[in-house]
């Protein structure tokens, strides 16, 4: 895999264009609402993002000039990562949001909801077995997205600016357009080639070619509307009436179904870990779950760990008995928690951990047969997410993760929108106990039912110490996300890794099916002896393109610093 240095050029400089130019007419100041907010003097010497493309970068920092704080710059990444960055970022999707605001935790939970018609058995055909592609393609993978209501909720409760201002560049990148670059004119070519025309998908994206600037009128209009009616029009206005239309007949989404979407305010994850607050992702994501339970396991082996090299085939093999447990526990437990009872307290308990961590064999792999859920019986997402991370000068931080599964989703675009829609039902477990694309397995607590939000790995997450923060970071990558996360958390906390090479360094996954399985990346060190050492303790290897793509920002004092993944197209930004 080819890492590409990042530099640290300013990220209006990036911009394809001036956006003060652009979104002319948009950045009147308006009466803010009744916000949670406070004024507070300054405690770093920076606002600072860490963003998948350099189009949201250049807006974060419009948004921090123009007096914006973390949850204002976070709105409008979100937005414009909509125009820009059409393979994962969205509003035809949905998503997490951890923040971190004037000395509290919070965490948004704004993922996509089954359609009110749907049914536990509605990708089975009539033998009872999983219908190939129907959860991944076209109008009947469509969950209700929940994206626009998220940041809608985010930004009334908390940020500073007018609404209208913060989703002003991302009406502009769309309206004027952005210069298109080799890997989205890849992405784009390559998602063309498996929707294999069974969508309209090449009817908006056929144009979007390397080097030509892509104008997307239709979302421009919505956008404006947005901006224009808040969140209202999406739900209940124009533009749901544009989503229903295009659903009648097609798919299972009504006007009744937009309407009824709500946000939800739930309770972050929270742990102490080395002198560290874990401020992470609850139910319907697994991943503040198993990042937590993976972040304590570790530190309770801490004798097994000693001098244990970092990626040797000890460090691998050890981590790997840990996250086979993990993800036995998310196959039976995890799921939506307005349906199911997650006993969320019970797997991050130290105890049961303990007994978890005394199973593993330091020598072998431990029979993937007789790795049980822990708590006894009772009663998952592509990798192309996008994640952003934002710190501003007061101290306040945003970890958003959101998606709509697959590259460009289902493929569908809802005409005279241009908006991109999610195929995440396949996150549900189609039919329990059956892997889905990514190999994991799901019981009933994640079977589909109306209403009901899919399980996630995603996992924004925030570090405080002494009630300051330490660390923002998150990633996308389906399954691969929170042992991602893991790892890198490892990396600069126990190997004392600078936070860039932390970032960059190579990354294992195993998620206890396929038996024994981990997958790596190509890079250079683990091929030839070390991958045969690890063969030798009775693993297969298996290659893995895609492992992350984290955006990170660490504060040391009063200085926040970013790092974007090597992996993708990602920058940063230190705003004054």
């Amino acid at each position: 895999m080819k890492l590409v240095e990042k530099t640290k050029t300013s990220a209006a400089a990036l911009a394809l264009v001036s956006l003060s130019a652009l979104s002319a007419g948009f950045l009147e100041v308006t009466p803010a609402y009744a916000k949670d907010t406070q004024h507070r003097p300054a405690v770093l010497n920076a606002s600072a993002v860490a963003v998948a493309d350099k189009y949201a970068a250049a807006a974060a920092e419009q948004v921090f000039k123009e007096g914006g704080n973390a949850v204002d710059a976070a709105v409008a990444i979100a937005f414009t990562l909509a125009v820009t960055y059409p393979e994962a970022g969205n509003i035809g999707g949905g998503g997490f949001m951890t923040l971190y605001v004037n000395g509290k935790p919070y965490f948004l939970d704004y993922r996509e909801r089954a359609p009110l018609a749907a049914t536990r058995n509605m990708y089975l055909d009539d033998k009872g077995n999983v219908i190939e592609g129907k959860s991944l393609y076209g109008y009947y993978a469509v969950g209700v997205p929940g994206t626009v209501e998220g940041m809608w909720e985010a930004q009334k409760r908390f940020g500073k600016l007018s609404w209208k201002q913060v989703l002003a560049p991302a009406i502009a990148y769309a309206r004027n357009g952005f210069l298109v670059d080799e890997q989205l004119a890849k992405r784009r070519e390559d998602a063309s080639k498996e929707f294999g025309g069974k969508t309209n998908f090449d009817q908006y994206f056929g144009a979007m070619k390397e080097g030509t600037t892509f104008r997307q009128p239709d979302l421009a209009a919505v956008l404006t509307r947005i901006a224009n009616q808040g969140a209202k029009d999406f739900y209940d206005g124009k533009t749901a009436e544009l989503i229903a239309a295009a659903m009648k007949g097609n798919g299972l989404i009504t006007r009744e179904d937009l309407h009824e979407y709500k946000a939800v305010w739930r309770q972050p994850v929270q742990a102490k870990w080395n002198g560290y607050d874990v401020i992470t992702a609850p139910p319907p994501s697994s991943g503040g779950v198993g990042l937590v339970q993976l972040l304590t396991m570790k530190a309770m082996m801490a004798p097994q760990f000693k001098d244990v090299p970092l990626n040797s085939p000890q460090y691998i093999h050890l981590i790997s008995e840990i996250e086979k447990r993990v993800f036995a526990d998310r196959a039976q437990y995890l799921g939506d928690p307005d349906f199911y009872k997650v006993p969320v307290d019970q797997l991050i308990d130290p105890a049961y951990l303990a007994k978890r961590v005394a199973e593993v064999d330091p020598d072998k792999p431990s029979d993937t047969k007789s790795v049980q859920p822990g708590l006894g019986t009772s009663m998952p997402e592509k990798a192309e997410t996008t994640h952003f991370s934002v710190v501003d000068k007061w101290g306040n931080a945003v970890s958003n993760t959101y998606t709509i599964n697959g590259y460009f989703g289902s493929g569908v675009v809802v005409p005279g929108a241009g908006i991109v829609l999610n195929d995440e039902m396949d996150d549900f477990a189609s039919k329990p106990g059956v892997p889905n694309m990514f190999g994991v397995v799901g019981s009933d607590a994640n079977a589909i039912a109306p209403k009901k939000r899919p399980l996630s790995s995603m996992s924004p997450t925030i570090l405080t110490k002494d009630g300051k923060v330490a660390l923002v970071i998150g990633t996308p990558g389906g399954s691969r996300i929170f042992t991602s996360i893991f790892q890198v958390i490892n990396n600069i906390y126990d190997f004392k890794m600078p936070l860039k090479d932390a970032v960059a360094a190579m990354r294992f996954h195993h998620q206890l099916l396929p038996p024994n399985t981990i997958f790596w990346e190509p890079y250079e060190p683990i091929n030839g002896d070390l991958a045969k050492a690890v063969e030798a303790k009775g693993y297969t290897l298996k290659g893995q393109n895609f492992n992350g793509d984290i955006q990170a920002i660490r504060i040391d004092g009063d200085t926040p610093e970013p790092a974007a993944d090597p992996r993708g197209r990602g920058v940063t930004a230190v705003i004054q």
